[in-house]
């Protein structure tokens, strides 16, 4: 899932006073995190996620595993945090994202 520049500028601020939903501990991106994140996307569709550990790479390469195996969008990497963004079905999502500009 793609979104703009604009859309992740704006789920970032609402990001801002969320709390982490799931932890990624010293198992790594398991099965089971992996479902836990899938519930926590469709109950509030922007979530944040903690990683525990420092290696940076390593975030990275949870963000995009995640992002590829849920049809999500990666909206942002903080620190050891992951905010993570995927709507709900059609027309029912509760956060509306402004329109892109056109170029």
């Amino acid at each position: 899932m793609d979104i703009t520049a604009d859309q992740r500028r704006y789920l970032k601020s609402l990001a801002h006073h969320l709390n982490p939903v799931v932890m990624i501990g010293n198992n790594g991106l398991t099965d089971a995190v992996l479902r836990e994140i899938a519930v926590n996307l469709d109950a509030h569709e922007l979530i944040k996620i903690r990683v525990l550990g420092d290696d940076r790479e390593l975030r990275a390469q949870y963000m995009q595993q995640i992002c590829d195996d849920l049809q999500a969008a990666p909206v942002g990497l903080l620190g050891k945090l992951l905010i993570i963004y995927r709507p709900t079905e059609e027309g029912k999502s509760r956060i509306v994202l402004p329109k892109p500009k056109k170029a």
